[in-house]
């Protein structure tokens, strides 16, 4: 591999990017206004749907507030681990009918709504209550890592897979085969770039919402950059995979969207993924985008370390030597 070509694609893909400023724009502008309507809008209490966790399931012909519409019961078996989910609001409430006892947060405003309705729903019936109580979480402080991802996701696969597919379209590729340049070099070139501007870009979007809402932070922030940046390596390896061969931008586009639209819906960038069915949980986990925004939001809600986050970064660091891999192979000039 010779250094002096890698880093002249390098430096001139860079530039490319830096002077579209409506894609730079975009960039950054974007997911800090979404940051920003989020915040306005889930200032207050939200209007999602009631989630109940029922420890070690229950059947609901024998209780009354089981058969209480409106609410979503689902079945837990992990006591320690619910606790955590009732804390951090993810459950608003977990419920043992067999222990007659029930568990909710303090903060929770749906926690206590759930309370009363428990408690008129089973009024010959006493139950012991126990409070869980965290720091408090605002939904703009749980999506933040979402967004975050998502936007990084985007910028990754169109950032990488739209771009050489371009190239080919218009005949740049066939002649870049004719110099000395190898595919490694522009490949490598290619995805060093899209790497380190998704970082930059990233970290930017961070400080500036950072600086306008205020996020909470209880991990290290040198984790959350290490795990946005195998994350962002293994998005981009897999837009590779999609420009490896594809000549046409329409059919590239499609096969983009194919790919980031179920990851935007099935990795909890918007909302929980408890309650879902389990099968799409499963998928879930095939995704890069998921361990990427789990292991984010352990760090930043939980102050998760290396160590607790580390098979999501196995996770992640797998998928990119596997795509990379299938796109280096894959990819052809013309």
């Amino acid at each position: 591999m010779n250094l002096k070509r890698f880093w002249a694609v390098f430096v001139c893909r860079n530039w490319e990017f830096l002077r579209d400023r409506s894609t730079l724009t975009w960039n950054l502008l974007f997911p800090l206004c979404l940051i920003v309507g989020f915040a306005f809008a889930f200032s207050g209490p939200g209007l999602a749907p009631y989630q109940v966790g029922v420890l070690n399931g229950a059947d609901a012909s024998d209780n009354a507030f089981l058969k209480t519409q409106q609410i979503q019961f689902i079945p837990v078996t992990d006591l320690p681990a619910a606790l955590t989910k009732v804390e951090r609001h993810q459950l608003d409430m977990l419920f043992d009918p067999s222990g007659r006892r029930y568990w909710i947060n303090d903060e929770s405003p749906k926690g206590y709504l759930l309370e009363r309705i428990l408690r008129g729903a089973e009024a010959q019936t006493a139950f012991s209550k126990q409070t869980v109580s965290g720091r408090l979480i605002r939904y703009v402080d749980w999506v933040l890592p979402g967004v975050l991802a998502m936007n990084m996701m985007f910028s990754c696969l169109f950032g990488i897979g739209y771009v050489i597919v371009r190239y080919r379209k218009s005949g740049m590729l066939k002649r870049l085969k004719a110099t000395p340049l190898t595919p490694l070099e522009f490949l490598s070139a290619q995805v060093a770039s899209r790497w380190w501007l998704t970082l930059a870009t990233t970290v930017v979007v961070f400080i500036g919402t950072d600086a306008f809402i205020g996020f909470p932070m209880h991990g290290s922030y040198f984790d959350l950059f290490l795990v946005f940046a195998i994350g962002a390596l293994s998005l981009i390896s897999l837009g590779m995979i999609v420009a490896a061969r594809t000549t046409s931008e329409e059919l590239a586009g499609g096969l983009l969207n194919l790919l980031s639209w179920p990851m935007t819906f099935l990795s909890g960038v918007w909302f929980s993924l408890e309650g879902i069915h389990p099968f799409l949980r499963q998928c879930a986990q095939l995704l890069p985008l998921t361990h990427m925004i789990d292991a984010a939001r352990a760090i930043m809600i939980d102050g998760a370390g290396l160590m607790a986050i580390s098979g999501h970064l196995l996770v992640l660091a797998l998928m990119s030597l596997l795509f990379m891999a299938a796109g280096a192979w894959a990819f052809r000039w013309e």
